[in-house]
């Protein structure tokens, strides 16, 4: 159990947070939100002690032990992966290296032979002989293979060492846990296992996400940084989503009853507990939300960037047509003979093992990459505008923001970008900063108000969630349900693959494997899974 006792955080006259005081006890997952820069990052660094609050306490129940997912990738790069791991659990990390230090030892004394038996004792009340084939496990199930198990993690690449790390912070089943975007750089595979895992974890965890989805799955309870407060719900992201845009609508309609306010809200918490799901977790949660008090219900302060595209012309019925693409990189084949053809209405998610098959297949529709073989070819009613994974040279400019969205627009009158910058949430002085100087969200907000630009009636858009905070990530998934036209897309995020396309394509070696279909229903199929074991083998 963790308690905050009157926590106040202040750096210079601004004032974070005040007033916090809060309970996070065993068997529940709290599900941190916030606007980018309301101090969620900054709230577990104060739970873990590696931040002074200005005012206020935290306490963790004696005995119990605190595991943090680290942010400092490079802090072991002189361990093996597997000793990575089992560091995480210091305690038995430090009996470990005592009594192997003794067992070293030349001049063994019967002092030693006592202190080796105490220690033998507490390697084995911490379950320590099975702690390397638990650390494996963990390590397997987030998808890094044996043969990385014993090498520096200075071998690894960025993504096997955050993989290493989340495994760190997981491994001994600590009391309570704290991660800070554990999904970054995970496929949808390893999300589901990670979610998996902690929604049948029985002690306290904190978790800061951009994943809706990821949120909804694991959380007991949603810790909403605003109004300069911490406020705790019961429920999971898209209860606290629903519920706050319901308090908004009732706070707009003023004339309203008291008593007809409390009935919608009252009826809301209902149909929502009803429909809660997840493991041994949805008894308590369903118990919880109809305990809910309904005065704690706040209309959000967050806001929603305005992603609308409006295409200029219906697509016709040819929308694009691809026959045997085929495509390498530095020796490997990501895609064999690829042929489809997009019909009317199609939202297509295209998935691969292998990340860089998007990415390469986007950039060969859009003509920025010859493939190895095969061809495409768009309809003539068909006017695309792509995201690109990596916008870097977009932004390679001394340009401000005006003058940068200016180059894209048909209209070049400040007024009239200016519009746009403002639905993505630039305003006053934002405007004239240079584009070079941007921050990821920043940019690919700006990607976004380029592509809106286009009026294009069939959007490319590769990992479109990479960089954005959960209020743009929110809008974005909203805008594409209600698209009229076709959506092409690669995305780490089960929410917006789920809510938003009707037929899934992967990219595999050996072809394609092409399912009109939602995707939980794809990733469920075993007939599927079966599929997919005979087109991943070389």
């Amino acid at each position: 159990m963790i308690t905050a006792t009157d926590i106040v955080v202040q750096f210079g006259k601004r004032i974070l947070f005040q007033d916090v005081n809060l309970k996070f006890t065993s068997g529940n997952c709290y599900g941190i939100i916030g606007a980018n820069g309301a101090g969620k990052s900054t709230f577990l660094k104060v739970i873990s002690g590696e931040l002074s609050p200005t005012k206020g306490s935290i306490t963790i129940a004696p005995g119990e032990r605190l595991s943090v997912l680290k942010q400092d990738h490079f802090e072991f790069d002189e361990c093996t992966v597997i000793e990575t791991v089992l560091r995480g659990h210091e305690p038995l990390w430090n009996v470990m290296q005592e009594k192997d230090a003794l067992y070293a030892k030349e001049d063994f004394s019967d002092a030693d032979g006592i202190r080796a038996s105490e220690l033998e004792e507490k390697f084995a009340e911490m379950d320590g002989w099975n702690a390397e084939s638990d650390a494996a496990n963990l390590l397997s199930g987030l998808g890094i293979k044996e043969d990385l198990h014993y090498k520096l993690m200075k071998e690894l690449s960025g993504k096997e060492k955050v993989r290493v790390l989340l495994a760190q912070a997981l491994f001994g089943k600590p009391d309570n846990l704290l991660l800070d975007e554990p999904t970054n750089d995970l496929d949808l595979e390893t999300v589901t296992w990670l979610e998996n895992y902690l929604s049948n974890f029985e002690n306290t965890v904190l978790v800061v996400s951009h994943d809706r989805h990821f949120l909804d799955s694991v959380c007991t309870h949603t810790v909403d940084i605003d109004y300069g407060k911490i406020s705790q719900f019961a429920g999971n992201y898209s209860f606290w989503y629903e519920s706050s845009l319901l308090a908004l609508r009732q706070q707009a309609q003023q004339n309203k009853k008291a008593e007809e306010k409390r009935k919608e809200l009252m009826e809301f918490i209902s149909r929502f507990s009803a429909n809660v799901a997840k493991s041994k977790q949805t008894t308590s949660r369903k118990k919880m939300l109809e305990k809910l008090n309904i005065e704690e219900i706040q209309p959000s302060t967050r806001k929603y960037p305005g992603i609308i595209f409006t295409p200029d012309r219906e697509p016709g019925n040819r929308i694009i047509e691809v026959k045997g693409l085929t495509h390498s990189i530095e020796g490997d084949l990501l895609f064999k003979d690829v042929n489809f053809n997009v019909e009317k209405d199609d939202k297509i998610a295209f998935i691969s093992k292998d990340p860089r098959a998007m990415t390469a297949f986007f950039e060969i529709i859009n003509g920025n990459v010859k493939a190895d073989a095969g061809s495409y070819e768009w309809g003539v009613t068909i006017t695309p505008a792509y995201l690109p994974l990596d916008n870097t040279n977009f932004f390679n400019t001394d340009l401000n923001l005006v003058e940068w969205l200016g180059q894209f627009s048909p209209d070049t009158s400040e007024s009239f970008v200016r519009g746009y910058l403002g639905r993505m949430l630039f305003s006053g002085e934002e405007i004239y900063k240079k584009a070079s100087v941007l921050s990821g969200g920043e940019k690919m907000r700006c990607m976004i108000s380029r592509m809106m630009l286009k009026n294009a009636n069939c959007l490319v858009l590769d990992s479109p969630t990479n960089h954005l905070d959960l209020e743009s990530i929110q809008a974005f998934n909203n805008t594409l349900k209600a698209f009229k036209g076709n959506v092409l897309m690669s995305s780490h995020d089960h929410e917006f693959i789920q809510t938003v396309c009707n037929r899934i394509i992967e990219l595999t070696p050996n072809g394609i494997i092409d399912k009109r279909m939602d995707y939980d229903d794809y990733i469920t199929d075993d007939s599927i899974k079966e599929l997919k074991e005979k087109m991943y083998k070389r």
